[in-house]
C-alpha cells in the first residue's frame, strides 16, 4: 500500500463522487421508525436505500455482490459482499436511518438541506451515519485501484439504529451463513475527540429511556383556587427525578447505576484527557458564562464514558408560555435519557429504576412509567497486531498517534455483535467530533477528517490481508 497514492485517490474520490451523492442522501427525510411510525408508507427509507445502491453499483467494484434484505414490517438492510484475496472476513458496519429534525438550526441551514461551508457538509445524517457505505466502498476501490490485496469484506448497512436496532438481530440470524466468522469488525458510527488523529472507541455506554408521567388531577383547575391545596405535577416530577440525580452536581446517586472502571481504561482516559485538556471549553456551544462540570480533564472523560448521566430530552403537558393561562395543569410528562456504564446489565438496571421512581409516589399522585433498555459495550482488548496497524494508519494520514477512549453514546448493535462474533477484533470509530452535533441542530460532517478516516480504513484492510 502506497499511503501517498491512497490519500490522493481517496481525496479525489470523495470530492468528485461521494459528496454529490451524500448531499442527495441528506435531502431524504428517512427518519428512524421510532420517530416516524409510518416510515414504510412514506417510502423515504426505500429512497435512501435506492440512492445508495445506485451509487455503489456505478463504482465498478470487482467481486461485488449487492443485496437488499427485507422482512415484513421491518426496515431494510443492505449487505454488500466484496470477494477478497485472502481467507479472512472483515465486516464494516454503518446505518442509514436518521434522527428527527430538532429545532435551532442556524440561518441558511436546515436538517434536510445539504450545505457546504468551511470544509463541512451540514445536514442530518451525513456524519451519523450516511457516509459509512461511501467510505467503505471508497477504501476498497482505492485498494483495487492500486492492485493491493484485501480480505473478503462485508458492508452491512442497517436502517433502525436510531431506534435502538430492533430489526438487526433478525437480519443477523437470517444472514449468518453469508456472514460467517468475521475476524475484524470496523464500525463507522462513533465519535472522535478531535479532528487531528484517529480515534478508536473502546466502550459505549448503555441507555435507559424512561417516559415518566405524573398526574394529579383529571382536568386542569384555576391555579388560584387550587394553589396550596393541589400539588404541582411539575414539582412532583422534579421530586421523583431527584431520587435519581443530585440536581446541584448532576451526579447519579443510586448505587445500582455505577460500575467499577477497569484500570487500563482509566489509563486511556488520562491520556485522552491530556490530549483534549485545552479543548473542552470550546467543544460545545456553551451559553453565557457556561463551562464544563469540572476542570479535571480525566474526570470529564470518565464522566462522559463510564459514569451514568441524565438528560431530560422531552417534556409535555404544558402549553407554550405565551398560551399559558392561570391553570394548575393536571399532569406533566418527561422523557428521561439515562446513559449507563458500558458493563452494566441494562435489564436489571431497568427493574431497579422502575422501583426507584414508582414506589411511594409523592402525595399519592398517579404515575405512569415506561422504560426501554439498551446494552452498552466494552471492547475486547486490542491485539498488538491491530494496535500497530491503527497507529500506522493514524500516523500515515493524520500525522499523529491513534487515541483510545470510551464514547458517551450508544450503538446497541455492538453488544449484540460481540456475542455473535466472540473471537473478532473491533475497530469502532467515526466522524462525530467537536460541535458536529449529531441529533441536534447544525449537524455536520468534517470533510477533511472523512477523507483521512477513509484512507485509514483502506490501510487497515490492507494490513489485515498481510
Amino acid at each position: 500500500m502506497n499511503s501517498v497514492n491512497n490519500a490522493r485517490f481517496i481525496d479525489d474520490f470523495w470530492h468528485h463522487s461521494i459528496l454529490p451523492s451524500l448531499a442527495e442522501y441528506i435531502q431524504i427525510p428517512n427518519k428512524s421508525p421510532l420517530f416516524d411510525e409510518n416510515w414504510e408508507a412514506h417510502g423515504f427509507m426505500d429512497a435512501a436505500v435506492a440512492l445508495m445502491l445506485e451509487w455503489v453499483q456505478a463504482q465498478d467494484i470487482a467481486g461485488l455482490e449487492c443485496q437488499v434484505h427485507r422482512l415484513p414490517g421491518r426496515t431494510p438492510t443492505i449487505l454488500l459482499t466484496v470477494q477478497g484475496q485472502i481467507d479472512e472476513t472483515v465486516m464494516i458496519y454503518g446505518h442509514l436511518d436518521k434522527q428527527p429534525e430538532f429545532t435551532g438550526w442556524d440561518d441558511g441551514l436546515a436538517p434536510f438541506k445539504p450545505v457546504f461551508r468551511d470544509d463541512k457538509l451540514y445536514g442530518r445524517g451525513g456524519a451519523d451515519d450516511g457516509y459509512a457505505i461511501y467510505s467503505a466502498i471508497a477504501a476498497i476501490k482505492s485498494l483495487q485501484n492500486q492492485g493491493v490485496p484485501h480480505p473478503r469484506t462485508l458492508i452491512l448497512i442497517e436502517a433502525s439504529e436510531e431506534s435502538g436496532s430492533p430489526d438487526l438481530s433478525y437480519y443477523m440470524d437470517k444472514l449468518a451463513p453469508q456472514i460467517g466468522e468475521a475476524s475484524l469488525v470496523i464500525a463507522l458510527d462513533s465519535t472522535c475527540g478531535n479532528y487531528d488523529q484517529l480515534w478508536v472507541t473502546t466502550s459505549l455506554r448503555g441507555m435507559l429511556i424512561a417516559d415518566l408521567t405524573v398526574k394529579v388531577l383529571h382536568e386542569g383547575v384555576h391555579s388560584g383556587a387550587a394553589g396550596g391545596i393541589v400539588p404541582s405535577s411539575f414539582r412532583l416530577l422534579r421530586q421523583l427525578i431527584s431520587r435519581l440525580e443530585d440536581e446541584n452536581t448532576g451526579v447519579i446517586t443510586p448505587d445500582f447505576l455505577s460500575e467499577q472502571i477497569p484500570e487500563f481504561r482509566r489509563a486511556e482516559a488520562i491520556e485522552a484527557g491530556r490530549v483534549l485538556a485545552g479543548s473542552f471549553a470550546d467543544m460545545y456551544p456553551f451559553a453565557g458564562e457556561g463551562k464544563p462540570l469540572s476542570q479535571d480533564p480525566t474526570e470529564l472523560v470518565l464522566n462522559n464514558t463510564w459514569a451514568a448521566t441524565l438528560a431530560v430530552t422531552g417534556l409535555s403537558g404544558a402549553p407554550a408560555p405565551e398560551e399559558a393561562g392561570n391553570v394548575l395543569r393536571p399532569e406533566t410528562s418527561a422523557r428521561l435519557s439515562l446513559r449507563i456504564p458500558p458493563t452494566l446489565n441494562p435489564d436489571a438496571a431497568a427493574v431497579a429504576l422502575n422501583k426507584l421512581l414508582t414506589e411511594n409516589p409523592p402525595n399519592g399522585a398517579e404515575l405512569k412509567l415506561k422504560i426501554h433498555a439498551a446494552a452498552g459495550w466494552h471492547s475486547p482488548p486490542t491485539t498488538p497486531r491491530l494496535k500497530a496497524s491503527l497507529d500506522k494508519a493514524s500516523h500515515a494520514y493524520f500525522g499523529a498517534p491513534a487515541m483510545y477512549m470510551g464514547c458517551g453514546g450508544s450503538i446497541p448493535f455492538m453488544e449484540f455483535l460481540v456475542r455473535k462474533l466472540p473471537d473478532a477484533q473491533f475497530v469502532v470509530t467515526g466522524l462525530l467530533g467537536p460541535r458536529s452535533n449529531a441529533h441536534g441542530p447544525n449537524e455536520f460532517l468534517h470533510i477533511p477528517t472523512a477523507k483521512k478516516l477513509t484512507a485509514a480504513v483502506a490501510e487497515l484492510l490492507s494490513n489485515w490481508a498481510s
